[in-house]
């Protein structure tokens, strides 16, 4: 069965910087576009990253561009985000989704999966 398992959050200070993982089986994840997305808590799913399925596409919101990095390495199945200057409003619930090809990273929507997600908590 599908399974996507995020990983790396934690607490940092501001300023700090994580790496994200997320770990995929179940699909043909070469084939397939992934995003990432975030919840904070009271606010409603937010897609900030997005990577085409050969890594020749890249698209981010603005609230994270320049500051964040999403990759892929399809030998392994698994995809990254990495987050430098990381801000308090960055606190948020982190998961991963194959997402339709070519969407704009606003638009995104998963196509399937529904991991548990990975805490990222930013504060001093």
């Amino acid at each position: 069965q599908v399974q996507l398992v995020e990983s790396g959050g934690c607490q940092v200070q501001p300023g700090g910087s994580l790496r994200l993982s997320c770990a995929a089986s179940g699909f043909a994840f070469e084939g397939y576009a992934m995003g990432w997305f975030r919840q904070a808590p009271g606010k409603g799913r937010e897609g900030i990253a997005y990577i085409g399925s050969n890594s020749g596409t890249f698209g981010y919101a603005d609230s994270v561009k320049g500051r964040f990095t999403v990759s892929r390495d399809n030998a392994k199945n698994t995809l990254y985000l990495q987050m430098d200057s990381l801000k308090p409003e960055d606190t948020a619930t982190y998961y991963c989704a194959p997402v339709r090809g070519g969407v704009r990273v606003q638009s995104m929507e998963p196509l399937f999966g529904g991991g548990q997600g990975t805490q990222v908590t930013v504060t001093a």
